[in-house]
């Protein structure tokens, strides 16, 4: 009697769990690391069992957190090998969805190709290699939403420019990995139109074409670093299954035992009176808002 492929079995398993209510609607299910480490085998066959889940209709991904429990299972949904024909646009689409629920290095050609059901030779008649999937996953996210008009004010422009990338970082943390380098930057259509905005935010200002670009590197880096920080915070709750105030309840001795040794006075001064909660809105609020006053004073001094 042939033996069930251990991907099946595991799915099985899970599908078990979620059955039995053991697993609840919006349950984060065992991510592709956990299933490795709890049934000892590879990468692809853990993603091959959670693609099984999605197939079926019982499980999703969610960007930041990582693979759920659906709420109520879709009447008559497909599987994944069951879908369109395979295009470039299908494949993208997959590789960002994974990239969502486990982060910019989960994607691989073959883990793709697995999620859509397909071997990994089927996938290079579209796409040729990781690095211009990625090009492409890049530039699909940065066309989703418009910027819109360009406000008439230098300054309302740049605000808008920045919180429009942040939000972009938001729905896909792993696009600060994917845009990270600067004298690399990718050939991105979308991306590059994003650039051509901030610039005419900046017409009229009597800025430098060389200084307007500076700026706009300024803050895409300043949004950049806090989605990277964002990111490996996400990812390391998923790896971990702690949260925030977990990690730092477990933590908390070490760094009191630091703080104790005497050698960081002032900084411990800091937080003998108010508790200082590191938020990563605010910090954007904050390097926002001074850089603009920097460009303003730039402005005010060229303007002279």
């Amino acid at each position: 009697m042939p033996t069930e492929p251990p991907y099946l079995r595991i799915a099985g398993e899970i599908r078990r769990r979620i059955v039995s209510g053991e697993l609840a609607p919006g349950d984060r299910v065992p991510a592709t690391r956990a299933i490795v480490l709890e049934w000892g085998v590879a990468m692809a066959t853990a993603t091959k069992a959670l693609s099984v889940l999605r197939g079926e209709g019982l499980v999703r991904a969610v960007p930041g957190v990582g693979t759920v429990v659906v709420e109520r299972r879709a009447p008559g949904l497909a599987g994944p090998g069951s879908g369109p024909t395979l295009s470039r646009g299908r494949i993208v689409r997959a590789a960002i969805e994974l990239a969502d629920a486990e982060g910019l290095p989960a994607v691989s050609m073959r883990r793709v190709a697995t999620t859509l059901s397909t071997s990994t030779m089927a996938l290079y008649r579209h796409v040729p290699g990781k690095a211009e999937l990625v090009r492409l996953m890049s530039d699909e996210v940065f066309g989703e939403r418009p910027l819109g008009t360009v406000p008439r004010d230098w300054r309302s422009g740049l605000e808008v420019a920045a919180r429009w990338l942040r939000s972009v970082y938001g729905r896909h943390p792993w696009m600060a990995q994917a845009t990270a380098s600067f004298t690399r930057p990718t050939a991105s259509p979308h991306a590059m139109r994003y650039t051509e905005w901030v610039l005419h935010a900046l017409r009229g200002t009597g800025l430098s074409p060389h200084t307007m670009l500076h700026i706009h590197l300024t803050l895409f880096a300043h949004v950049q670093g806090l989605a990277m920080g964002a990111d490996s915070e996400a990812q390391a709750r998923q790896d971990t299954g702690l949260s925030d105030v977990e990690w730092r309840v477990r933590n908390e001795p070490q760094f009191n035992a630091i703080s104790a040794s005497g050698d960081y006075p002032f900084l411990n001064s800091l937080f003998e009176h108010d508790e200082f909660e590191l938020d990563l809105d605010s910090l954007f609020e904050f390097g926002l808002q001074r850089t603009l006053d920097g460009i303003a004073m730039m402005i005010g001094e060229t303007s002279a």
